[in-house]
């Protein structure tokens, strides 16, 4: 009984950590009382251990695997992930252990205007968008892309593109740059969809440099914007092989500032010498043409160095092996080679054959048949969007008091875009 009196006092100190007062503290326990409690101890060992501290139970659960931060589940459920693109994202992603940030991200997308669907393939993109600090980054950015013009729903458009590039604060002096240099942020925006490296390019030493050589070679600066907007890897390419294109271009007798030259800087301006060289010597043989007539071909027809060598492998043999046009005529004609085989030069071929027994007589404009009428051409484009029909008189001619002014909403068709580079 002294035993377990004195054992009970120890306990009460060591809980409350105060010691009783004098008058509550039990005698020491006998020497005789001691050895019975570590006999009673000793034969008696606990079955049971004491119950864990609230604070060790919570330590535990957060350490335990099963309650830990489920990336994987997180992009599925939250994300809008598949499964196959969660568990391929999720590996760039074990560094997380809240949804905290993730939801801070989301609900930042949502305010821009994003759908469901674009957060998924944001994400699916780029993974690590999630982990951007929406008050450190991504707002600052957002509010100074939004000074520079840009409306919530193009920035928005400008995150789906290029997320990797937003999440650095350098792309607000490269919008900015591209902005002036385009004329508008719509055109801005195409370039980017076509090229987005363009947010993290080296403007000083890459961007700049390619400008400035195409303004020395006579292009002004709207002639700029339009040839490097038609091909917006130009102004990343190399300047050293910028330039050597524009000797192949001189090569071939196109000067410097003409709408050749920048039709043919559209279609090569991304080949080298060499490629260039390959390039031309495949259109020479596969047409069976001389160098003038090569060179008279791509001079008119610079958009031939574009075509894959099985296209122009078709092509001749249609035109020449079944038609029977003579190479130096396809020469004197290359918008020939711009025509659909299959759309427009074979059902044209079959019907002018029906026609007439036979195909069309070389001798006398064999491609004629192929060619669009004016009112074709008008329903073509028309059918693209670019121009509203135009009525007819009784004699098929447009009648030109009815004719409709264009507008910026209304631009340049194929045509229209040809005769002005000439």
């Amino acid at each position: 009984m002294e035993a377990q009196l004195w054992v009970t006092g120890f306990l009460h100190r060591t809980r409350f950590d105060s010691p009783p007062s004098p008058a509550e503290a039990p005698p020491a326990p006998s020497h005789a009382a001691m050895l019975r409690l570590r006999s009673c101890v000793l034969t008696h060992p606990l079955s049971s251990r004491p119950a864990a501290s609230p604070l060790r139970r919570l330590l535990s659960a957060a350490a335990s695997p099963s309650s830990a931060f489920a990336v994987e589940q997180y992009l599925v459920d939250t994300c809008g992930l598949t499964r196959a693109q969660a568990l391929k994202a999720s590996t760039k992603l074990s560094h997380l252990k809240s949804p905290a940030n993730p939801d801070a991200v989301l609900a930042y997308l949502a305010g821009l205007g994003l759908s469901s669907a674009d957060v998924a393939a944001l994400v699916d993109k780029d993974p690590e968008f999630l982990c951007t600090g929406v008050e450190r980054n991504l707002a600052p950015t957002v509010v100074e892309l939004t000074g520079l013009g840009l409306s919530h729903s193009q920035i928005a458009r400008l995150v789906s593109l290029a997320p990797a590039k937003i999440r650095r604060r350098s792309v607000v002096s490269r919008t900015h740059y591209y902005l002036s240099f385009s004329g508008s942020s719509e055109s801005f925006l195409q370039a980017i969809k076509c090229c987005p490296p363009l947010l993290s390019a080296d403007l000083e030493n890459a961007v700049k440099p390619n400008v400035a050589f195409l303004h020395e070679c006579g292009l002004g600066a709207c002639d700029v914007s339009k040839t490097c907007l038609a091909r917006p890897r130009m102004l990343l390419t190399n300047p050293d092989r910028l330039k050597g294109m524009v000797a192949c271009a001189e090569s071939l007798g196109v000067p410097r500032g003409s709408g050749m030259f920048r039709l043919l800087l559209r279609s090569g301006g991304l080949l080298s010498e060499e490629n260039f060289a390959a390039r031309m010597e495949n259109l020479k043989s596969t047409f069976r043409w001389s160098d003038a007539e090569l060179i008279t071909a791509v001079s008119k027809n610079p958009m031939v160095l574009k075509r894959s060598k099985e296209t122009l492998e078709s092509s001749s043999k249609l035109l020449i092996s079944e038609i029977g046009l003579e190479p130096a005529y396809i020469a004197r004609r290359p918008s020939l080679l711009n025509y659909s085989l299959e759309g427009r030069i074979r059902p044209r071929e079959a019907d002018t054959a029906e026609k007439t027994g036979g195909y069309s007589d070389a001798a006398e404009e064999p491609h004629a048949p192929l060619k669009f009428t004016n009112e074709e051409e008008e329903q073509s484009t028309a059918r693209r969007g670019k121009l509203p029909p135009q009525p007819r008189n009784s004699k098929g001619r447009t009648d030109p008091r009815s004719k409709q002014p264009r507008t910026d909403a209304q631009p340049l068709g194929l045509v229209d875009t040809y005769t002005a580079s000439r």
